[in-house]
């Protein structure tokens, strides 16, 4: 363990269909996405809070669809045209909120991919209505997606994604860990993502492993 806690290993996500556990918090948004092709419109947007499992079900879907996945940030870098022989992924639509040459590529890359016979798939923190677009034919197509919502953390689903956010570092925390940080932790995704990080940084400052006690101590320092 101890040679363990030496090593700052790279964080490597599991974004697999078989990683990603289903509960009442994100059932709904899970068939949604495995409904495809049958999406209404040929589009879906997926909102939810931060690392509530958006990413996830992006690659999950082009696992399905062979859909390629870019951030609306890079937009105006993409050739739109060769970008839509495939079915196409675009993951944070409200950064582009205050960017009016990324809305007008988003608008022609929706017009383009749907004319082609493309499915699209759009994420956002919030419901589309509040994604704060500024062009309004754009506005008014997004508002017109179906929305799968993900809801947050039952403690089955934050125990789950507290494990795989350990795993996902290589990380094994003794058993009465994570029952413990469900109980005494913030209730949210960002939290148990800000938390499992915090942890890891200190067990390897201290180079000690993660166990309860080191977890409880952790929590009280805070």
């Amino acid at each position: 363990m101890a040679e363990q806690l030496s090593l700052d290993l790279p964080v490597r996500p599991a974004l697999g269909r078989d990683d990603f556990f289903v509960t009442s918090a994100n059932a709904m948004a899970l068939a949604l996405v495995e409904s495809w092709p049958n999406w209404s419109g040929g589009k879906l947007a997926i909102s939810g809070p931060a690392g509530a499992g958006k990413t996830h079900l992006v690659h999950v879907w082009a696992s399905l669809s062979g859909a390629r996945i870019l951030s609306a940030r890079n937009l105006t870098r993409t050739d739109i045209p060769s970008l839509v022989t495939t079915h196409v992924a675009v993951e944070d639509i409200p950064d582009i909120a205050d960017d009016a040459e990324a809305q007008t590529t988003l608008f022609h890359l929706h017009n383009l991919a749907l004319a082609e016979g493309k499915s699209l798939l759009f994420t956002g923190i919030s419901e589309p209505k509040h994604w704060g677009l500024t062009l309004p034919d754009l506005a008014s197509r997004m508002q017109g997606t179906t929305t799968a919502r993900l809801e947050d953390p039952d403690d089955t689903l934050l125990a789950v994604l507290l494990a795989k956010l350990f795993a996902d570092r290589q990380i094994v925390p003794t058993l009465d860990t994570i029952p413990y940080l469900v109980k005494q932790m913030d209730r949210s995704f960002a939290a148990a993502r800000d938390l499992v990080a915090a942890l890891d940084q200190t067990s390897l400052a201290q180079k000690k492993p993660i166990t309860r006690v080191f977890a409880a101590r952790f929590l009280n320092q805070e």
